[in-house]
């Protein structure tokens, strides 16, 4: 795999590594890495993501519903332009497959 920089907003050791498509276009599948103990920031997507975690334990939280806790194979989908942010649990990174509809873009969004 080729990893690659995250959006300036994300935390350091974040990592991104394409695995089909282009990321200017629709259809881009992809691994996002953080390290464990990390706080990934309240953003959004053009597109809706479907996610399944492949290492580590994330808690998401979409704005507006409850957290969930995802754990080693858990599928995730989460819908376009929705703020949501994560805690990636101490004791091993986190790795997501996330496949997205539209070209793949990440912004940060204001907490209130």
């Amino acid at each position: 795999l080729e990893w690659g920089p995250c959006p300036a907003f994300l935390p350091e050791g974040c990592a991104i590594a394409v695995l089909h498509g282009d990321p200017s276009k629709p259809n881009v599948d992809i691994f996002f890495k953080v390290p464990a103990g990390v706080t990934i920031p309240s953003h959004t997507h053009t597109s809706a993501e479907r996610m399944v975690l492949v290492s580590g334990q994330l808690e998401v939280s979409y704005e507006g519903q409850a957290p969930a806790t995802l754990k080693l194979g858990t599928y995730a989908y989460g819908p376009a332009q929705h703020p949501h942010s994560a805690v990636c649990a101490k004791g091993a990174p986190c790795v997501l497959f996330i496949a997205f509809e539209a070209p793949l873009d990440a912004m940060a969004t204001e907490v209130p």
